[in-house]
């Protein structure tokens, strides 16, 4: 939880990059620039942060005008991570920065869903509550944080902020933007498992009131302990500010990201195996090595990319109102190919050792988004009464395509004789020794990809929030929102023979549904660095983007597969406090949370269908940021949620159970010492226990119980300044090298933990 007192209101060819040109990017920032002091009103918090000293690690607030408090005084739980927690734990992406936050999980890629950045908070999907400086962030994307101010998880129901949502909570990320000013920084960064990256962050100074700013990154490396497992990737950001420290400001950007790696679909699960097959482990995984790795260097593949366009306009009208309107046009692209190692059949013992038949998961996914979000914000006072408000209008429209790959093998590893499924409509060959398989095998065979099916959704939303302070001690916060939804398309069903398409089926799909939502919050300040709260809030999760896929259009099944499903619903109530210490370099926060969320379709009875099903989750959280001592910061928390499927299917072993990807405990503390003016130690330790995956895993009596282990995780830190300009900084991620299973969907694969990796990092600031 970070607290801060304001008073303002709120099939490809795959081509390594070399270590020259890797390093290249980050020696464009070796230029001597003059440097200049930095604006204030543009640059944030100016205080600059080397990777050795953290002094005063300010808490920061989210960036959104739909916040019409300060994170002391806001009635639910919000994490922001800062720059600084992002550079020290060398942190790249967004599941290595989100593991500073205790109670965020990730889900395991799946057939229904993209290989991408699925987080899971308090239990629900969430990966289509990613944000980027407060506009959905939609498509299947895998997300660099180089171009990143802080990142903003806000915990609870979302709708009332967001629109339509899972209930869990959302994550916004906000981008680095002009200021006034000019400097500029590089860091170069080489490690073990080929791990190279260097990134540029320049800001120049146009003008009395104008800047631009360029962030460019590129890197590449393998997935420690899993070598085969490799990527490159490169992006670039630009954007414009003029009227900075005026009262009409406009900021244009455009952001580019580039991935290009060999996808992991993990281990297998016993469920997949077949009879007779031996069961592997008490949590259902293969009993492999870390290394094991099943799928094939000649025939997989991932590429995603994002382009994102952004206009920002703000103007303030006068001293009671701001206008803010944020364009976004972004276009992504999700696309893969992945041997799924528990979708190829059973496995069978053949000739003294056990075989299988690798699987195929495929899909080409892009998303074009156009999006427009209007505020009007500010703060009046009434009869002594003040008021801090945010009145806005969301339009927006998504374009989703999507399709499978056509795969068929004509030449691949060879089964061995006796091997019963030798030849299937996927193709001949392509077998691997289930204890001990070869990413080398030869693979020949035809990719096709068939038209695709396409959904066009449109939102129309309308909000309003104020949070009205009774004096000095009460406040009141209040939000509203109410969203038009629509989702119009066609889904395509493929036949084909041998790898040739053969015929299309065409089933057109539309739906529509207005809901409305609401969040209610009094905080009481028996002093002004302390506060008490208690809020309700509501959610709204559409049938198009339950459980997280975007690639539904909301019919039911059996009795409803011709009946458009209502929106499943979401209540949430928390009490919690919120507390700074030491002058308020320490912020503190503890939460209790109850969550339902109703309107599921089950099976009622054989053949019978309903929308009753319901899960609840419940629990503890706690969260600390700043700093305990002068040279000693520290980043993290604890949570803790009881969760249960409370009614599902009538036949169901697993109501009752503990949700999937939903851990009893969570675990985070991120910390550094400065033991000199000169030197810092720290590190990370991370705890997960056992969580189960998918609708196999259960902890009631389900015979097929596939669970990820528990684990504690330990990470270590080190930074020396050698100069004002120039600094050296160590990371050892995962130190002692623990073999853990990070995640499984309880039905085809497990995914393994990244080994023990060093990285030694040179920031230079000019």
């Amino acid at each position: 939880m970070d607290i801060r007192r304001t008073s303002g209101v709120r099939a490809y060819a795959r081509k390594a990059l070399t270590p020259a040109a890797v390093a290249g990017i980050a020696g464009l920032a070796l230029v001597p620039q003059t440097a200049l002091a930095d604006d204030a009103a543009g640059a944030g918090d100016a205080t600059e942060v080397s990777s050795v000293h953290v002094q005063g690690q300010f808490a920061t607030e989210p960036t959104s005008p739909k916040f019409t408090a300060d994170l002391l005084d806001t009635p639910r739980n919000v994490t922001v991570i800062p720059r600084a927690i992002i550079e020290q734990t060398a942190a790249t992406s967004l599941q290595d920065i989100l593991r500073t936050s205790p109670g965020i999980t990730f889900g395991a890629g799946e057939g229904g869903q993209p290989l991408a950045d699925r987080p899971f908070i308090r239990g629900q999907a969430s990966g289509n509550n990613v944000f980027v400086d407060g506009v959905r962030d939609s498509g299947g994307q895998i997300r660099d944080l180089f171009n990143l101010e802080q990142v903003e998880v806000i915990k609870g129901p979302d709708s009332t902020f967001n629109g339509r949502g899972s209930g869990g909570g959302a994550i916004n990320l906000t981008t680095k933007r002009a200021h006034l000013g000019t400097s500029a920084s590089g860091q170069v960064r080489a490690g073990t498992d080929s791990y190279l990256r260097g990134s540029v962050d320049a800001n120049y100074q146009l003008g009395e009131t104008s800047a631009v700013r360029v962030n460019l990154m590129a890197g590449q490396g393998d997935t420690p302990g899993r070598d085969v497992v490799d990527f490159e990737t490169w992006g670039a950001a630009i954007t414009g500010s003029i009227g900075l420290g005026t009262g009409s400001r406009l900021t244009a950007s455009y952001a580019h990201i580039d991935r290009d790696e060999l996808p992991d679909y993990g281990v297998p699960l016993f469920t997949k195996l077949g009879a007779g097959a031996p069961r592997p482990t008490a949590s259902g995984v293969l009993n492999v090595p870390r290394d094991a790795f099943y799928g094939l260097t000649a025939r997989d593949f991932q590429k995603s990319k994002a382009d994102t366009f952004t206009l920002i306009a703000e103007h303030d009208i006068n001293d009671v109102i701001t206008f803010r309107n944020v364009f976004r046009y972004s276009k992504t692209l999700n696309d893969y190919l992945v041997t799924n190692p528990g979708d190829g059949g059973a496995a069978q013992f053949v000739a003294g050792e056990w075989w299988m038949k690798r699987g195929t998961k495929s899909r080409w996914n892009p998303t074009t988004t156009v999006a427009n979000v209007t505020d009007f914000y500010g703060k009046f006072s009434t009869g002594g009464i003040e008021h801090s408000y945010d009145v806005g209008l969301e339009l927006s429209r998504e374009t989703n395509r999507n399709a499978s790959y056509v795969i068929y093998t004509t030449a691949g590893a060879a089964c061995p004789a006796g091997f019963t499924n030798n030849a299937t409509s996927a193709g001949i060959g392509d077998c691997t020794r289930v204890f001990a398989p070869s990413p080398s095998d030869p693979w020949q065979g035809t990719i096709n990809r068939p038209d695709p099916s396409v959904n066009y959704a449109k939102t129309v939303g309308v909000y309003a929030f104020d949070t009205i302070s009774f004096g000095d001690k009460l406040l009141l916060n209040l939000g509203i929102r109410h969203d038009e939804y629509s989702v119009k398309g066609r889904d395509v069903s493929v036949a084909s023979s041998q790898g040739v398409i053969t015929g299309t089926t065409i089933t057109p799909r539309d739906g529509d549904w207005s809901f409305t939502n609401y969040q209610v919050g009094l905080v009481y300040k028996p002093t002004p660095n302390g506060s008490l709260y208690a809020s309700y809030g509501t959610s709204s999760t559409p049938p198009t983007i339950a459980g997280g896929d975007q690639n539904t259009t909301g019919a039911g099944s059996g009795n409803l597969s011709n009946v458009l499903l209502d929106p499943e619903e979401i209540a949430s109530a928390e009490v919690g406090v919120k507390w700074a210490f030491f002058g308020e370099r320490l912020s503190t926060s503890a939460a209790l949370f109850h969550m339902k969320r109703e309107n599921a379709q089950v099976l009622i009875d054989a053949g019978v269908y309903a929308q009753v099903g319901e899960v609840e989750v419940q629990g503890l959280e706690i969260g600390v940021n700043g700093q305990i001592l002068p040279a000693w910061s520290v980043f993290g928390g604890y949570t803790y949620m009881d969760s249960e499927l409370k009614r599902g299917a009538y036949n169901s072993v697993n109501v009752g159970d503990r949700l999937a990807n939903t851990p009893e405990h969570t675990f985070s503390m991120f910390t550094t010492y400065n033991v000199t003016d000169a030197f810092s130690l720290g590190g990370g330790a991370y705890y997960v226990s056992k969580m189960y995956g998918g609708n196999q895993g259960g902890a009631g009596g389900g015979t097929n119980r596939v669970y990820a282990p528990a684990y504690w995780r330990f990470d270590l830190y080190a930074a020396y300044r050698i100069n004002e300009k120039l600094d050296l900084q160590l990371n050892v991620q995962n130190v002692g090298d623990k073999d853990y299973i990070a995640r499984t969907n309880g039905v085809h694969h497990a995914d393994y933990g990244p080994g023990r990796q060093a990285i030694l990092t040179l920031n230079a600031r000019f």
